[in-house]
């Protein structure tokens, strides 16, 4: 009998990894969709017709330290992009997918999950700036994102690799 572990990746049943697991939302949070909503919204689209727009999702600029704290999370944590696309704006699934790839790279390789509902997922840690779409009834810790207690990246990897430490001793 031939052990799993020679089998196929494809054939084996779990995925599973010894890390905490860690999503971490896009957009306000890897990304500066604010800064895209105000330039939309500059150019007289209302608030709501801009997250439909196009380019609501096109190649947005990433937050300050975003793409140096997701390769520091990678050393300690399963990490993955969790974010919510609009569903009437085919745009933004595809503009996610290519902004992931172009910011992150391999590192972020088949690491987005795109859901209405985060809080369906289990992991230790979601990183996001709000509440909505699941996020209150995520099962692991919510670190809220541009809150008072984590205004930056530098808090929240700075409690991140405290947390990871802490559970080494």
């Amino acid at each position: 009998m031939t052990k799993m572990s020679n089998s196929p990746a494809y054939l084996r049943a779990s995925l599973k990894t010894e890390k905490p697991i860690v999503y971490v939302d896009m957009d306000g949070v890897l990304c500066d969709f604010d800064k895209r909503h105000e330039e939309l919204m500059s150019k007289g689209i209302n608030q709501f017709q801009a997250f439909n727009h196009a380019f609501a999702f096109k190649d947005l600029d990433p937050l300050p330290g975003a793409i140096e704290a997701w390769q520091s999370l990678q050393e300690k944590y399963d990490t993955y992009i969790l974010s919510t696309a609009m569903w009437s704006n085919t745009y933004a699934w595809t503009d996610k997918r290519i902004w992931v790839q172009k910011y992150l790279g391999k590192s972020a390789n088949k690491k987005l999950i795109l859901s209405h509902n985060k809080g369906l997922l289990m992991g230790d840690f979601l990183i996001d700036d709000r509440i909505a779409n699941g996020v209150a009834d995520f099962t692991g810790e919510h670190i809220h994102f541009g809150t008072e207690k984590f205004p930056t990246w530098k808090e929240v990897l700075d409690y991140l690799l405290a947390t990871k430490q802490n559970e080494k001793d």
